[in-house]
């Protein structure tokens, strides 16, 4: 058995703990560089409240709002901003866009060079030489769990990509984690980025690196998403099923870190760089297809195989029980994520300009990423290919 494992130096989670960033903040770093979206913390009045502790506990900042997904010249020149303004702290509330491009300028602040050097895939992938700048996660949605990874998805448009900046050093110094900041999400965005969880969470249960330290991560994460995400949902003031979203999603990207992820993800990647689809609603679209091929090839390997045996247990946590036989618990697990999309009104691949003549190359880019190499079996072009097809909706 060899593994690793690896999380933000400090976690800190629960109702209310927001107020407190500004007595945290002052001991990391003298000025701030506070990274937040363009409008949503605003609106809500968290950004005066941010504003407020940081001046009350001494600690200077200045302010970078960040609209849609960072790209590599938003962060190029949010990194000349913080350099310019002496920031030695990064402070990143909101989505995972915006606590990504919060932990890209940490990098580079105390590195050298440009984002090209250190980008995977369009860039020159050097490893960062330096620890990264002090960096506070603070996520606003339940989805990401980019508080606790180490690494920042960046998108290249010009090669319509979303590659990422990867190292130790990005991990946050802090995740602070309250599910007050997500009461206010819109039902849209609460099913998007829920989704994403729930994605984190199957497929590093079922990953070829899940592990003994991810996997009751991973178990308490599923159950607390079937139990909770239709309702927060339904109701965004639901505090129980709001607090067990967050939870989740601090639990799918400490797993996600630790032990990767699958062809959802390696698919859902591809998608994210060429079509204007949400990430979570891109991986809720592929999620069933993905999970009936993968249990159903496992399933001609062998149903004992362990690696089958995990997709039959996340059908019984889901559903809350089992069925007569492997195929029967197994369906059922399936129905329920298809009730789920349906119940989140989630839409097919078609309905963002996905297209069949589309598929093959699609398919091809996604057998190449390294979440699909993650996966616990090798699914074929025409077995990806169908994957996508079943997905347009």
């Amino acid at each position: 058995m060899e593994f690793e494992f690896a999380t933000a130096n400090r976690i800190i989670f629960g109702a209310a703990r927001f107020r407190q960033i500004g007595n945290i903040s002052k001991h990391y770093g003298r000025k701030a560089f506070v990274v937040t979206g363009r409008q949503a913390l605003k609106a809500s009045g968290k950004l005066q409240i941010l504003e407020q502790t940081l001046t009350e506990s001494g600690v200077q900042f200045s302010h970078f709002a960040l609209s849609g997904e960072p790209e590599v010249a938003t962060v190029e020149a949010a990194a000349k901003q913080a350099r310019v303004d002496n920031c030695d702290l990064l402070i990143g509330v909101g989505g995972g866009s915006v606590i990504d491009l919060a932990k890209a300028v940490a990098g580079l602040l105390t590195n050298n060079g440009s984002l090209l050097d250190y980008l995977e895939v369009v860039g020159r992938g050097q490893a960062l030489q330096k620890p990264a700048a002090s960096l506070i996660g603070v996520p606003t949605t339940a989805g990401t769990g980019a508080e606790v990874t180490a690494n920042a998805v960046i998108k290249d448009p010009i090669s319509k990509q979303k590659v990422s900046l990867r190292s130790p050093f990005l991990l946050p110094g802090v995740a602070l984690v309250d599910p007050e900041l997500t009461y206010s999400l819109p039902p849209e965005v609460t099913a998007q980025s829920g989704l994403d969880a729930l994605v984190h969470l199957v497929e590093a249960y079922t990953s070829k690196r899940a592990g003994p330290l991810t996997d009751p991560f991973c178990r308490d994460g599923v159950v607390r998403v079937a139990r909770s995400l239709a309702a927060a949902y339904d109701n965004g003031e639901d505090k129980a099923a709001r607090e067990d979203m967050a939870l989740a999603s601090l639990e799918g990207g400490i797993v996600l870190a630790n032990a990767g992820l699958g062809a959802v993800h390696g698919i859902a990647a591809v998608l994210g760089g060429s079509y204007p689809i949400p990430h979570g609603i891109a991986c809720a679209c592929l999620l069933p297809h993905v999970f009936e091929a993968n249990a159903r090839k496992l399933s001609s390997e062998g149903a004992g195989t362990p690696a089958f045996r995990r997709y039959l247990e996340i059908s019984q946590w889901v559903v809350g029980s089992t069925g007569k036989n492997s195929n029967e618990t197994i369906e059922s697990g399936l129905l329920f994520i298809q009730k789920l999309n349906a119940h989140l009104k989630v839409p097919g691949l078609s309905q963002f300009g996905v297209g069949e003549d589309d598929i093959p190359e699609i398919a091809r880019k996604a057998a190449q990423a390294s979440s699909t190499r993650a996966n616990p079996l090798t699914l074929s072009q025409e077995e990806l290919m169908q994957v996508l097809k079943k997905a347009l909706g």
